[in-house]
């Protein structure tokens, strides 16, 4: 199945189990990714990370039946995709996990859908509807609250505010994958973008990090990356690719709600992170955001009290003895 833009998006049983599955592939990657970077600088996991996906995915394409992206055309909208939805977020992520703990990261990652939202109303894509213009309003809420106890704590801030970087790149890109990679089938556009990140991000590593293969990691964060690479990378833009050619950028976006639970479970559990109230208040605001774009719950609301009402004027309609 090839990625293309529905002309009704709906998110049916399938895309919600897809939507799930994706969750905790991601939300497992935000705890793997802070594990990696006690060892790793931010831009070397971003280089691991890709390459070690794309290369897993070429193995898997031809096992599958499956070609390899072709056509100069294709390769160039590759090429911006893993730009926007790799290196950049990637890189923003990991920086940001240095100086903040990964359920907090992946809350801020939470507003994603906010941005793409925004943007798919700005290139034509979506219209942006009394529900989601309320959801931003929210989202932003949301957002300044989580922010507002790090004002005076210039390195947390400006983490938080990379992780916020991170969210409007992805939201671009799911913008623009849904635009520009109609036709093309899933695990190919994931190896694609995957390669083309890889290529982007080499030259900037040796930059930034000269010889990078003297690192010598320990076996629990070796361990991290290959995880992070082959699970919350390569099966997860799988299942990424899937969801946005059903059910459209928007709602793909939704995951990013879901996704700071399990999150936040494994770094409490096992490294020790303590997320503030606020950041919970914060959240929950978020999420009240994304349920008024959403706009199923409203309606879903509304059929139930017409359905009550109907029930309720029965009753007193029917004759009585």
């Amino acid at each position: 199945m090839g990625v293309s833009a529905p002309s009704n998006p709906r998110m049916g049983a399938r895309e919600w189990a897809l939507l799930i599955a994706l969750s905790l592939l991601w939300g497992a990657a935000f705890f793997l990714a802070k594990v990696s970077v006690s060892e790793i600088p931010p831009v070397v996991l971003v280089f691991q990370r890709a390459g070690i996906a794309a290369v897993a995915l070429a193995v898997v394409l031809p096992i599958l039946g499956q070609a390899l992206p072709r056509g100069l055309a294709l390769w160039r909208a590759l090429l911006v995709m893993g730009l926007l939805n790799n290196a950049i977020p990637f890189g923003l992520l990991f920086w940001g996990q240095t100086e903040i703990g990964s359920g907090l990261a992946a809350m801020l990652n939470a507003t994603t859908p906010l941005f793409s939202a925004v943007i798919a109303r700005l290139v034509g894509q979506e219209r942006l509807t009394a529900g989601r213009a309320l959801g931003v309003a929210l989202g932003v809420g949301g957002v300044a609250l989580m922010l507002s106890g790090t004002l005076g704590d210039n390195g947390n801030l400006w983490a938080e505010i990379a992780c916020l970087g991170a969210a409007l790149s992805y939201g671009i890109a799911g913008v623009f994958g849904r635009r520009h990679l109609r036709g093309v089938a899933p695990l190919a556009a994931a190896f694609g973008q995957l390669a083309a990140s890889t290529a982007l991000v080499l030259p900037v590593m040796l930059i930034l990090t000269p010889a990078p293969w003297t690192l010598r990691p320990s076996l629990t964060v070796i361990g991290a990356i290959v995880a992070l690479a082959l699970f919350g990378t390569a099966l997860a833009y799988a299942i990424y690719f899937r969801i946005l050619a059903r059910a459209g950028a928007t709602n793909l976006m939704l995951v990013t709600v879901l996704i700071p639970v399990s999150a936040a479970l494994l770094g409490g559990l096992f490294l020790g992170e303590r997320l503030e109230a606020r950041h919970f208040v914060g959240m929950f605001v978020i999420a009240l955001a994304l349920a008024a774009m959403d706009g199923r719950p409203a309606a879903a609301l509304r059929r139930s009290l017409a359905s009550w009402r109907r029930r309720s004027d029965h009753r007193q309609a029917a004759p009585r003895s």
